[in-house]
């Protein structure tokens, strides 16, 4: 007794040298402990985190009993080492002994932490066979069990037997069905517990802002964050990490800040949080700036953190920084881990540096789906089509399944080319799993259909979708706007506006393209002071585009160019060639002329603006000017590239182009275009001397 008492007391005090001084003198004096010794001799061993000498201790007991098995199981699910632990539940059974209540709970809570739903379910029958009723410790383990393993149905089904389920209970199957995706139903089972007058802890409440960040709910959420308060939940940096974290994802980066800085020494989970949240919502400088103060507090990045970071540096495009960022993750040793490979990756990709992703993807130790998705969506957004294509198919030979953003990538390619067979056949692959529901997957499709013509099909898909999200609903506005269906993508945003989803910067690109198309200058004008008053979004050169072009389209190259001179920043080439396009259409040398020097001026060769200042020349019959433009464009090399055309046939893209000698069928085409050619000009139709001007004279003298 004397000697258990002393095992029990160091182990208590974690006083290791004197522990093992006491079964030192256990063995030098002879003595024999008994089991319950022996026993004690485990406990102290375990609780110094000496799992070796406590098997020892174990495996050379003469008598074990159920303490001995039910200890040892117990401290090996406590440490991770759940193979362990169940394998010394299986020997304990073989050797006859029933577990108890505690046995059950270490061996169900290893089994939950390795997903061995198997296993688990082999001792849920045993309970049920034994045991007259369930514990409520063991029910809890159980509920936990099958709600990690994704057996959501079966999780609910334990829950439901439960009488009482205390707030244990309540919590892992909240966070259970958070956790797989079923936010939804994870925020009714919030809403239940409330009823049943179950308190709220720190868990639930992270749990519950978890959802509404995923469903991007703001007004739920902040209801949960009121109730926090009231009911006196600490802020700890679990609460404040999901605080942050269901902020930043509902787009309200001032309340995530204000979270942020009232913790009083925010730790790297809230660090991190509050990064990805800025990344996210397209604060990149910020992220970085936080970044840069992270670093500087002395606390030591993690793998999460620099995968959330290297995003921001792909938004504001600083390469260099990034490249340094990557230097530094090998550097501090976490180039090993997937998740930070996998953004490397990704960031070099989305910069446009197919050769730094190549060679990171070659240096990765292993590869996932996430690897290989990166990599090819990098080429898609390049514009190499080819490439992605044979990625796609390495990536299959791997042994890799296309998952739904795999297939996104794919169908950006088919929408791209555009290739509406490739795509009708990826639309069937994509619906034999049921991934069609999912929102990203439909939103790639009806951008596939849309660019395709096929704006049937995509409503249709768009109908469909149980779900929808901004993104979805902006390619299905854009869609339409680009097809010249204004009146139509109009209409699609007032339903966007009746469903109270919040309008971005892309939205309105299409809003203020659907004006253009339909002629509707005050509409258009409207809509552009909304983006900036009501809905505080900086309009980017693709809205000043817009709006200049909607001026162009009226006839009013004039106000068009008071409108250009109103932007609070210097308007690019791309604004400035909307309004020399115009000034083309509707004769306004002298603007043009002024556009044309304003493109040069930003980029001297750019072959467009001189093609179009010579092409304003010859209008007007200036043919000097006219032909000094072109000897200068001859001076300096200056060639407009081709436009090319695409068309599939049998599974095949061929693309054609004026200056393009076809391997396909090439004199079947021209021999078609001559015919063409001819029938026009027996029509009576007379080249017009703009178009005579746009290439070469060699191309023109073949039509005059």
């Amino acid at each position: 007794m004397a000697f258990s008492n002393l095992l029990r007391l160091f182990g208590n005090t974690k006083s290791v040298l004197r522990g093992r001084t006491v079964h030192g003198q256990i063995i030098t004096s002879g003595f024999n402990p008994d089991v319950y010794t022996n026993n004690h001799l485990i406990s102290m061993y375990l609780k110094f985190d000496s799992i070796n000498n406590a098997r020892k201790v174990f495996d050379n007991m003469p008598e074990r009993n159920l303490i001995s098995w039910t200890t040892l199981i117990s401290w090996y699910s406590q440490m991770g080492l759940a193979e362990e632990a169940l394998n010394c539940f299986r020997s304990m059974v073989g050797d006859g002994f029933d577990p108890n209540d505690y046995t059950y709970v270490g061996a169900i809570s290893a089994c939950a932490r390795i997903g061995a739903a198997r296993s688990a379910k082999e001792i849920h029958g045993r309970i049920y066979r034994t045991q007259q009723e369930f514990n409520s410790f063991v029910s809890n383990c159980l509920v936990n069990l099958y709600g990690k393993c994704g057996l959501l149905k079966l999780a609910r089904f334990m829950f439901d037997a439960i009488l009482e389920p205390n707030l244990v209970c309540w919590t892992s199957l909240l966070s259970c069905y958070c956790q797989h995706g079923e936010n939804m139903e994870g925020l009714r089972i919030f809403f239940q517990s409330q009823k049943a007058g179950v308190k709220v802890n720190e868990f639930s409440c992270a749990s519950a802002l978890g959802a509404c960040a995923a469903l991007e709910i703001l007004k739920f959420g902040m209801q949960v964050h009121s109730l926090a308060i009231k009911c006196g939940i600490r802020m700890d940096q679990f609460v404040a990490t999901g605080l942050i974290n269901f902020y930043s994802k509902c787009g309200e980066i001032d309340l995530a800040h204000q979270a942020f800085w009232e913790v009083d020494e925010p730790q790297l989970p809230a660090w991190t949080a509050f990064i990805g949240g800025c990344v996210q919502q397209g604060k990149g400088r910020e992220a970085i700036d936080l970044f840069c103060m992270l670093h500087s507090s002395g606390l030591k990045p993690s793998e999460r953190t620099f995968s959330s970071v290297l995003g921001a540096f792909v938004d504001v495009m600083e390469i260099e920084a990034g490249k340094q960022i990557h230097s530094l993750i090998i550097k501090l040793g976490f180039s090993s881990f997937s998740v930070v490979g996998n953004a490397v990756l990704d960031f070099y990709a989305k910069c446009g540096l197919p050769t730094e992703s190549l060679r990171t993807f070659k240096e990765m130790d292993t590869h996932d789906i996430v690897s290989w998705n990166s990599l090819i969506s990098g080429r898609v957004k390049s514009g190499c089509y080819g490439e992605a294509i044979e990625l796609l198919s390495h990536m299959l030979f791997e042994g890799f399944q296309p998952n739904l953003y795999t297939y996104s990538s794919i169908l950006s390619i088919c929408g791209d080319l555009p290739a509406i067979e490739w795509g009708k056949q990826t639309h069937c692959c994509i619906m034999k799993p049921g991934l069609d529901s999912n929102v990203v997957v439909g939103s790639a499709l009806i951008d596939m259909y849309a660019k395709c013509g096929q704006l049937g099909d995509a409503w249709k898909i768009f109908d469909k979708l149980p779900s929808k999200n901004l993104v979805s609903w902006n390619t299905m506005l854009v869609g339409y706007a680009q097809h010249g269906f204004g009146r139509e993508a109009l209409e699609i945003y007032d339903m966007m506006q009746r469903d109270g989803v919040k309008p971005n910067d892309i939205t309105f690109i299409g809003v203020l393209s659907a004006c253009g198309h339909v002629g509707l200058l005050e509409e258009g004008l409207r809509h552009f002071n909304s983006m900036t008053k009501d809905y505080v979004i900086t309009p980017r050169t693709e809205h000043f585009a817009c709006m200049v072009s909607l001026f162009a389209r009226k006839g009013q190259t004039r106000g068009a160019y008071d409108f250009i001179r109103s932007f609070p920043v210097e308007p690019d080439k791309v604004v400035w060639r909307c309004l020399l396009s115009s000034c083309k259409t509707h004769k306004d040398l002298d603007l043009g002329k002024y556009a044309a020097e304003k493109i040069l001026s930003i980029d001297p060769d750019d072959t467009s603006a001189h093609i179009m200042l010579s092409n304003i020349y010859a209008e007007a019959k200036m043919w000097n000017e006219t032909a000094q433009v072109r000897k200068l464009m001859k001076d300096k090399s200056l060639k407009k590239d081709p436009g090319y055309s695409w068309t599939e046939l049998k599974n095949k893209i061929y693309s054609f182009s004026a200056v393009h000698n076809a391997h396909f069928q090439e004199n079947s085409a021209h021999e078609v275009l001559n015919g063409l050619t001819a029938q026009l000009f027996d029509a009576g139709y007379v080249p017009d001397v703009m178009f005579s001007l746009r290439y070469g004279c060699n191309e023109t003298s073949h039509y005059t």
